[in-house]
């Protein structure tokens, strides 16, 4: 899966990548995929995010449908293996999710 941030929201994590402390070893991971992976892009004249292809290629993403997800400051980008996956995990813990969320607040 793949993951779109704004660069606000970027410069934060980068931040965290510096000041990780404990986490410094998973920070450095991350950031090093981020690098090999990532990069910046702009929105094309018909409102379209092209993503690097190295990061396409990896995510088998090319030439067939995405699904895209709001979360957490970011936008998720899944094939459709990643979609179906995440569907079937949804499935199984859904009634469990919903009453332990219910439990803290969730209407």
């Amino acid at each position: 899966m793949a993951r779109v941030y704004a660069p606000a929201v970027w410069r934060v994590n980068e931040e965290l990548f510096r000041n990780a402390g404990p986490n410094a070893a998973a920070a450095a991971r991350v950031a090093f995929r981020a690098r090999v992976y990532g990069g910046e892009s702009d929105i094309d004249k018909s409102g379209r995010v092209l993503m690097p292809a190295k990061l396409r290629e990896e995510l088998n993403l090319e030439k067939q449908p995405v699904w895209l997800e709001a979360h957490n400051d970011g936008i998720n980008v899944m094939n459709r293996g990643v979609l179906d996956a995440r569907m079937q995990e949804s499935d199984a813990n859904g009634a469990a999710d919903v009453e332990a969320l219910t439990s803290v607040g969730l209407r």
